[in-house]
């Protein structure tokens, strides 16, 4: 089966796939060009609401990068360097700024690019049988910043530099207890969960959603607001979706959102 990342759309949900099942969706060149690509033309959709990432199948979320082209992607510095920050880091960089909700449906192994891709994700729902970590110290190669940028912001040194210093495989329990999980479930329904949150998102006002990312990003910057950023907070008020959901409150009825 040739890899690939595979975009499905209905009820104003996205499902992206990342698809090797042959290598346990091990993340190649391609995959992470086309991934890149996926996610910001879905950020780009008004009728997109919320996306979901998922591995194809049940055994893997992703396990990795595809370690087996690294002697030709990566045989230089230059190489290197076009490899992880051309490809890997932007892809990865195109998920967290995607500004419409991303969800990641993590069954089986999530290892290495894997971890990566799901850490960059809004939430992340995993089966009781996920796995996860970073063993690359077993590889001989350390973890570019532009990809550890994502994790450190999720979990913070202490964790990332247990999970590269040990390069020790976590359960879905640990995981979620040190930060790296929004919840855990039983394997079998990880994506009716994904999906019945993807819902939840959606059912909500988009513009709201957006908003909600986008001042979650800035706060962390740790940098005051601007007297013109405070006021823009309150760029609802003009919406079409804040009068809808004001009235719909008022007559206790459930409100129907456009995006406007």
């Amino acid at each position: 089966m040739n890899s690939q990342i595979e975009v499905g759309i209905d009820e104003q949900i996205a499902v992206v796939t990342l698809n090797n099942p042959d290598k346990l969706n091990a993340v190649n060149a391609a995959m992470w060009r086309d991934l890149r690509q996926a996610m910001q033309h879905l950020g780009e959709r008004p009728d997109v609401r919320c996306v979901i990432l998922r591995g194809a199948g049940d055994k893997a979320f992703a396990a990795g990068g595809d370690i087996e082209e690294f002697l030709t992607v990566r045989a230089t510095v230059d190489d290197a360097l076009h490899y992880h920050e051309e490809l890997v880091a932007s892809a990865l960089e195109a998920i967290r700024n995607c500004p419409v909700p991303t969800v990641a449906a993590i069954q089986g192994a999530c290892i290495g690019g894997g971890l990566e891709i799901a850490g960059c994700c809004d939430i992340r729902i995993a089966g009781a049988s996920a796995r996860f970590g970073a063993p690359i110290n077993k590889l001989g190669f350390s973890m570019y910043p532009g990809e550890m940028a994502g994790l450190l912001a999720l979990v913070g040194p202490a964790v990332v530099l247990e999970i590269l210093l040990e390069g020790r495989i976590l359960d879905a329990r640990e995981a979620l207890a040190k930060g790296l999980l929004s919840r855990v479930t039983d394997d079998e329904k990880v994506i009716d969960e994904a999906m019945a949150s993807a819902s939840r998102i959606a059912a909500g006002a988009p513009l709201v959603a957006r908003w909600h990312k986008q001042w979650a990003r800035r706060l962390g910057e740790k940098a005051p607001l601007t007297d013109a950023e405070k006021r823009a907070a309150f760029d609802f008020l003009t919406t079409e979706d804040y009068r809808e959901g004001l009235d719909a409150f008022i007559n206790k009825r459930k409100p129907v959102f456009k995006g406007r």
